[in-house]
Order: C-alpha cells, then sequence, then structure tokens
C-alpha cells in the first residue's frame, strides 16, 4: 500500500482532491451554497474536474486510492464527533430498518433490471450495490459469484451515479420535508448508496443528522460481511464447486475504528477544542474522498450500456427513498 506515495500519480491527485475539499470547504460558507455542504461541492467539483482528461490520466491510480482509503480514514476521524451516550437510545431501530431496507432494495432492484432484460449478473450487482454500500457492495459481493469484470466496473458505476443523483435530491429536499434532523439523518443513511453519500446529505442537515446517517448507514453495511457469505453459499451449491481456499470476505474493518474513536471521544479525556480538530480534519479527509468519487464517475461506461441498469436501478432508489423517508417519519 506504502508504494503508491511514491508515485506521481499519488501527488497529483493528492493536490488536486485537496484543492476541491478546500474549494468546497469555502464556498459552502456562502448563502445558498451552505444548504448544499461542502462534501456535496467537492463532489460537484470533483465531477467539472472531469473536463480535463489530461488530470484524470494522470491521477487515475491516486485517485482511486484517495477515493478509497482516505473515505475510511475520514469516516474514522469523523466517529470523534460522534456520542455514542446521546444516540444508545436509537437501539434495535436502525437494525431493523436496515435490513428491511436492504432485503427490500435487493428485491425491487433485481426485479426491475430483470423486467428491463438487464443479464442476471449485471442485475445481481446492481441491486447490493443499490442495497447495502455502492461500490463497496459491488466489489465485495463480485468475487464471491467470480462476476465479470465488465458487469463489475458498469455496476459500480450506475450505484456510483445513483448515490450523486440522490444525494443531490435529498438536500433538495431538507427544506420541504416535515422532517427533524433525526429523521432527515435517519432517511440519508437508509436510502443513499456510498457512505460518502450519506455523511454528505447528512452534513447538510446539521450535527445531528449528520451522527443519525453515519450511524443508519453504517447499520446497513454491517449487513455487506453476511450477505457475501450467504451469496457465496448459494454459488457454491448453485454452481457445485468445491474448493480448498476459502474467499476472503469484505468485512468493512474501519467501522471497527469508527466506533472505537467514537467510544474515546465520549468516553475519553480528550478537551471539545481537540475533538473540533479532529474533526475537521475529518471534513478535509472526506471532502477529498468526495472529489475523487466525482473524478472517477465513467458516463462514457453508462452511456454505452448502462441504460437499462441505470433506469432500473433510479426506480429501485426511488421505491428506496420512500421507504427510508416513510419509516423515519413513522418510527424515528
Amino acid at each position: 500500500m506504502f508504494a503508491i506515495f511514491r508515485k506521481r500519480s499519488f501527488w497529483i491527485a493528492f493536490a488536486s482532491t485537496l484543492v476541491c475539499s478546500l474549494l468546497g470547504k469555502y464556498l459552502s460558507g456562502f448563502p445558498g451554497l451552505n444548504l448544499i455542504g461542502a462534501l456535496v461541492i467537492a463532489l460537484l467539483i470533483g465531477m467539472l474536474c472531469q473536463i480535463s482528461q489530461p488530470l484524470i490520466y494522470s491521477s487515475t491510480e491516486g485517485i482511486g486510492f484517495i477515493s478509497n482509503k482516505f473515505l475510511r480514514f475520514g469516516i474514522i476521524l469523523l466517529g470523534f464527533r460522534l456520542n455514542l451516550v446521546t444516540l444508545a437510545h436509537s437501539g434495535i431501530k436502525t437494525i431493523l430498518l436496515a435490513f428491511v431496507a436492504v432485503s427490500f432494495t435487493i428485491a425491487v432492484v433485481y426485479f426491475f433490471c430483470r423486467l428491463l432484460k438487464v443479464d442476471k449478473e449485471l442485475s445481481f450487482l446492481a441491486s447490493f450495490g443499490c442495497a447495502i454500500c455502492g461500490a463497496a457492495a459491488v466489489m465485495g459481493i463480485s468475487p464471491q459469484v467470480k462476476a465479470d469484470k465488465d458487469n463489475s466496473v458498469l455496476a459500480v458505476a450506475v450505484v456510483c451515479i445513483m448515490g450523486t443523483v440522490f444525494t443531490l435530491v435529498e438536500v433538495a429536499l431538507l427544506k420541504v420535508l416535515p422532517f427533524d434532523s433525526v429523521q432527515f439523518g435517519i432517511m440519508n443513511g437508509a436510502s443513499l448508496h456510498e457512505i460518502a453519500h450519506a455523511v454528505a446529505a447528512g452534513e447538510a442537515g446539521g450535527a445531528v443528522a449528520l451522527d443519525n446517517a453515519i450511524i443508519m448507514k453504517l447499520s446497513r453495511v454491517l449487513l455487506l460481511a453476511p450477505a457475501a457469505l450467504i451469496v457465496g453459499a448459494i454459488y457454491q451449491k448453485r454452481h457445485q464447486k468445491t474448493t480448498d481456499e476459502k474467499q476472503k470476505l469484505p468485512i468493512p474493518w474501519f467501522m471497527l475504528g469508527f466506533l472505537l474513536t467514537s467510544a474515546f471521544g465520549s468516553f475519553g479525556p480528550l478537551s471539545q477544542g481537540v475533538i473540533d480538530q479532529l474533526v475537521a480534519l475529518a471534513y478535509i479527509f472526506l471532502g477529498m474522498a468526495m472529489a475523487a468519487l466525482g473524478m472517477s464517475v465513467n458516463f462514457k461506461v453508462i452511456i454505452a450500456r448502462g441504460r437499462n441498469v441505470f433506469i432500473a436501478s433510479f426506480l429501485g432508489s426511488v421505491c428506496l427513498l420512500l421507504l427510508a423517508a416513510t419509516s423515519a417519519y413513522l418510527f424515528f
């Protein structure tokens, strides 16, 4: 992993995403833009960076690293702002909603995909990506079913764009829906695809919304490991294959870091000033990850092969948003 730091691609990506992150933070201070939030602005600036293809080509490897590792490091640091004591009362409801949302979305997206004659493997990957945690779920499930690389790439592109679109939709709904901060955050975490998207939308709703969005989203992410186990078992049974080598499950270990920093911030000796600085650093890393995510959206793949799976994922995501919004309003 450390070899990436010696590559020119990483430092070009580091500099460009850092500029996007800082610019997003600066612009979010203006009236109107403060409703969108620094992270969504960084994402949009990253998407605009695709206008400069030489920049994208020269930083591709670094962009991939930043969108993955910096996102997780930012989430770990963001744990310092989450007070576990005040959120303990959310309890079993978030886990139950996560289970319902994931199961419902897998079924609905797969149904729409097959209705629109998307091939089974791509339908499968898109449904899990929309249901659990976006690209991470697609790439985690893909080796369990020996997925075709092109299908994996297309599914990642679809869920990335879906998450971006619905992040903007939910931020726009902030002043329309009769939700308090807790309900808005629950809706974000229960419906958005990537962790970064849930963080971005939750951040637009304020500190309480962000905390609840993270908890709700991580409750869905928790289901990735058991989902991978179940999918792998079903795949092996159907194809009647035996192997002596066990599959490596895509367990999101960064969640442990998030919980540890949350516990340390809640019960440890750190002053509020130090916690605020760590949270500010978390936003810098998350802004960089969001910018990298925007820079890596592959519109060409979507245009070439993805119309039907895009439509199916959009319809499924609308259904998920309706479920999440209704559940947040009625039960939180």
